[in-house]
């Protein structure tokens, strides 16, 4: 899939598929959001309102508040590709937060990946 059909992916659709995969680990809803929010800087009323909304998933970071400065401590790989190593800085974005939801599922503390 190239970077600009997942830039146009619906944002609604691809925060249900992030959270089926927390919650199928038994993670919850709030842990997800709380991920979310502390890497993008929207509050917890934004992100509701994005959910429901079709904005595109890059549009999505673009448009965020604040990204958190500590997530470019994350480092590891997602789907066969090391993070840090990600030249589209828009695609890296994507990926940090693939890495946090991956480490929320796999059962991972809150302190650590929150990078505290």
């Amino acid at each position: 899939m190239n970077n600009d059909k997942v830039f146009q992916m619906d944002f609604g659709k691809v925060y249900d598929f992030l959270l089926n995969k927390a919650v199928r680990k038994g993670r919850t809803q709030a842990e997800v959001d709380q991920v979310i929010c502390w890497m993008t800087g929207y509050s917890a009323e934004q992100l509701a309102l994005l959910r429901s909304s079709s904005v595109p998933y890059g549009e999505f970071f673009l448009s965020a508040p604040q990204l958190n400065p500590n997530r470019t401590l994350i480092r590891g790989v997602v789907c066969g590709v090391r993070v840090e190593e990600v030249q589209d800085p828009l695609m890296r974005e994507i990926r940090y937060l693939d890495k946090l939801i991956d480490e929320l599922a796999k059962g991972k503390p809150m302190e650590k990946i929150l990078r505290g």
